[in-house]
C-alpha cells in the first residue's frame, strides 16, 4: 500500500480490544485500580467495519484490557479474520479455556494463544492474581496441549507468559519446569509497566520492578535460561529484549523510545473505540486523555491515522521529551 506523501501507510498490524471486561482483578493490571472506560464488548459487525478499513491488514491481536474469552462473538471474529488470511492471536488468563472453547478455538484456525499465568504455584497465583483458579487453569492447559497434539493439521501455537516482579521472580525456575510438564515450548518473561506520573497501584510500582540491585534476580533468570535449554523450551522476553535485559540496571541508550516502531506501524483500539498508540500506553501514564488519538466510532481510521493528533504524537515521540506513555520504553521496560 502506498503511503500518503510523508505520512506512514495505514497499519498492517492491529490490537483490537474485543472486551474490557475481565473475570480477574490482577494486582499488576489497571483494572485493579479501576477501568479507564465503561465496560463494553466489540461486536462482530463492529470488528468487520473496523478491519475493512485496513485492506492490507496482516496481523491482529484480539486483546487489550480484559479477557477475550468473555466475548461470545470471539470464534466468529477469528473465522472472519482467517478468511482474510490475517494472522490472529490473543492473550488469555485461561480460566474459561474449557474443552468446548478449546475445540472452538482450534476450529477457527487461530494462530496463537498466549496464556498469562505469572506464577508456578497456587499460592503464587493467589498473591499475584487474587484468584484460586491456578489448578483449574493448569488442568485446562494440559487438556489443550493434548488436544492440539491429537490433531496433526492444527498449527496453533501456545505460549506461557510470566510478568516478573520482586514478589514472584523466585518462582520463575519452577515456571519453566511447569511449562515443560504441561508440554508448552514457549515461555516469555515480561517486565512490569507502571505509571511514572502517579503512585501506582497493586504491584505496579517502581519498588516492585526487577531492576536488579543484589544480583538475585539475575541469578534466577540465568537458572531459568539453563532449565529452558535443558527442556528444549524457547525462553525469551517480551518486545525486543532478552530475559537478562529484564534485570539490567543501566540501559545503554537513555532515549531508546525513539527506536519504537509502533507509532508508524500499528494501532490499538479499545472496546469503546478509542485509538491509542500501543497496548503499553494505558499502563504507563495516569493521564489517559493524553493517549487517546481518536475514536473509530466517530471518525474513519484513515482520518485518525493521518490526523493532527497522531502526527503530533509521532513528532514528539522522536524528541528528548516524548509523550508521557513513552518515557519508560526501552529503559524501564522493553520496547
Amino acid at each position: 500500500m502506498a503511503s500518503d506523501g510523508a505520512y506512514p501507510e495505514l497499519p498492517r498490524n492491529l490490537y483490537l480490544e474485543v472486551t474490557n471486561r475481565c473475570n480477574l482483578k490482577c494486582k499488576a493490571c489497571i483494572l485493579y485500580k479501576g477501568s479507564w472506560e465503561p465496560p463494553r464488548d466489540i461486536t462482530l459487525d463492529e470488528l468487520i467495519r473496523i478491519t475493512d478499513q485496513l485492506p492490507a491488514l496482516e496481523w491482529i491481536a484480539l486483546h487489550g484490557i480484559g479477557e477475550p474469552l468473555l466475548n461470545k462473538d470471539l470464534p466468529a471474529m477469528i473465522r472472519h479474520l482467517k478468511n482474510r488470511d490475517v494472522s490472529v492471536q490473543f492473550n488469555s488468563n485461561g480460566i474459561l479455556l474449557d474443552e468446548s472453547r478449546q475445540s472452538d478455538l482450534i476450529a477457527t484456525g487461530l494462530d496463537e494463544l498466549r496464556i498469562s499465568l505469572d506464577a508456578a504455584s497456587h499460592q503464587g497465583y493467589k498473591a499475584m492474581r487474587n484468584s484460586d483458579q491456578f489448578d483449574q487453569i493448569v488442568k485446562h492447559l494440559r487438556s489443550f496441549v493434548d488436544r492440539i497434539r491429537r490433531q496433526p493439521l492444527c498449527h496453533l501455537k501456545l505460549s506461557l507468559w510470566y510478568l516478573g516482579t520482586r514478589d514472584n521472580i523466585a518462582e520463575l525456575p519452577d515456571f519453566i519446569r511447569l511449562a515443560a510438564s504441561i508440554g508448552v515450548r514457549e515461555v516469555y518473561l515480561q517486565r512490569l509497566v507502571y505509571f511514572q506520573d502517579d503512585d501506582g497501584y497493586g504491584v505496579a510500582t517502581p519498588q516492585k520492578t526487577l531492576m536488579d540491585l543484589d544480583g538475585k534476580s539475575r541469578e534466577l533468570v540465568n537458572q531459568s535460561q539453563a532449565l529452558a535449554k535443558q527442556f528444549d523450551i524457547h525462553f525469551n522476553a517480551s518486545g525486543m529484549a532478552a530475559p537478562l535485559e529484564s534485570v539490567r540496571t543501566d540501559p545503554a541508550d537513555r532515549s531508546s523510545w525513539r527506536k519504537c516502531f509502533r507509532p508508524k506501524t500499528l494501532m490499538y483500539i479499545t472496546a469503546n473505540g478509542n485509538v491509542l498508540p500501543c497496548c503499553i500506553a494505558p499502563f504507563a501514564t495516569s493521564d489517559y486523555s493524553s493517549i487517546v488519538l481518536g475514536n473509530v466510532f466517530e471518525s474513519g481510521l484513515r482520518e485518525i491515522w493521518l490526523g493532527s493528533g497522531y502526527q503530533k504524537f509521532r513528532k514528539t515521540h522522536q524528541t528528548n521529551t516524548p509523550p508521557k506513555c513513552c518515557r519508560g520504553c526501552g529503559i524501564l521496560w522493553s520496547l
